[in-house]
């Protein structure tokens, strides 16, 4: 018999509509002993009538995240139960993807909260943003590697999501030893190290739109914030020319080193500041055919969105002003706090202000692989907005 958590009736009408996620605050009711981290227990309303099972946190706001509709009495959550939530999450993506890195769990989304899992080539890095899933990484990762067939699983979790949820940071081989591997992105080849290279090693959520790119762009083209040369590599197939533009040194050599493996001599990797970049091509009058502007996470708290949204206009203006009548931009945030309607008038608004004219070709965000909870807003974060600059 496992614990029960009642809720106040605002949470269990959200839980019973599809948003997995309750606050500490719409809790009305813990149980009379201590509940281990990341304790499973029942869900239940006012009435106590059952709302399903949910994981526990003992620090994080987010105090409980659902895991399943049925209650305890009906359905035990033994290994064999999640070993069947990852073959399920397993089977939807080999069936979605004919390529050799995608992601194989997206939390929620897969009904496995704060659990990610990413395959690259013949390894999985795994990384955990709640403590139900913190506390059941070690066998979670060997499921993965039996579903899979997998043998090296890397752990991830150094990522700073983890310090809202009041979880330390670590990254460490759970099983095996090919962390330094390969893996393709379209027609070229990327290597990565799945312990040091940032996020989970790569970017696989902007793996589709790096491919699109590259169908779209042409003549001389701008790849700022590169890091590893994604969109850079893409747009080298039918650009006659692309400068990578990379702050960080070892993701210029990285980059660099990618560029050499698939024989792109049209590249070349810049190391610099892409603000500083933008400005002084901007001063000279220089001029581009496709720009990419794709920075890091600009506003990771609600109270950093204004500084955000001055630097996203920033960047967009300066990018506008650099492209030629008929140009293309692409440009990206990965910065949850700013929505999709926020990050659209940002650039409306950049537009104006370079005295340009454009037309959003495409709306785009995560791959096809990284699918957002339709009840759950906070899971879609990337917007890539592909425009024709008139």
């Amino acid at each position: 018999m496992i614990a029960a958590v009642a809720v106040s009736p605002k949470a269990a009408k959200s839980l019973r509509s599809g948003n997995p996620w309750c606050y500490r605050t719409e809790v009305t009711g813990w149980p009379d002993a201590a509940l281990a981290r990341g304790e499973i227990v029942d869900v239940v309303d006012q009435q106590k009538n059952p709302i399903g099972q949910a994981f526990t946190a003992s620090k994080s706001p987010l105090a409980l995240r659902l895991l399943t509709r049925k209650p305890s009495r009906e359905l035990k959550l033994d290994d064999a139960w999640w070993k069947s939530r990852l073959e399920a999450a397993w089977k939807r993506r080999v069936s979605l993807h004919g390529r050799d890195a995608f992601r194989f769990v997206h939390g929620e989304s897969d009904l496995l909260p704060g659990l990610f899992l990413d395959r690259y080539g013949p390894s999985l890095t795994l990384q955990t943003l709640s403590e139900g899933a913190d506390v059941r990484k070690e066998a979670w990762a060997r499921l993965a590697s039996e579903v899979t067939g997998l043998k090296t699983v890397v752990c991830r979790d150094d990522a700073s999501g983890r310090d809202w949820e009041g979880l330390g940071r670590e990254k460490r081989v759970l099983f095996g030893n090919e962390t330094r591997v390969s893996y393709h992105e379209g027609t070229n080849r990327l290597e990565i190290d799945l312990v040091e290279d940032a996020k989970t090693g790569s970017f696989l959520d902007q793996l589709d739109n790096h491919v699109r790119a590259g169908e779209l762009g042409r003549g001389e083209a701008l790849d700022t914030f590169s890091y590893h040369g994604g969109f850079a590599l893409a747009l080298s197939t039918n650009c006659s020319s692309v400068i990578a533009v990379e702050q960080d040194e070892g993701a210029v050599l990285r980059a660099r080193a990618n560029v050499e493996r698939n024989g792109r001599k049209n590249v070349t990797v810049e190391h610099a500041n892409a603000f500083d970049v933008l400005r002084k091509f901007s001063d000279e009058g220089r001029q581009f055919d496709t720009v990419v502007v794709d920075p890091p996470g600009l506003a990771k708290r609600k109270e950093g969105i204004e500084a955000a949204k001055r630097a996203y206009h920033e960047l967009n203006l300066r990018a506008l002003k650099l492209l030629k009548p008929d140009g293309l931009l692409v440009s990206c945030s990965c910065s949850g706090k700013v929505t999709r309607e926020i990050f659209e008038q940002i650039l409306i608004g950049a537009a104006a202000d370079a005295k340009r004219q454009i037309a959003v070709l495409e709306r785009r965000g995560a791959g096809i692989d990284h699918p957002p909870l339709a009840a759950l807003p906070q899971t879609e974060y990337l917007k890539a907005w592909f425009l024709r600059v008139l």
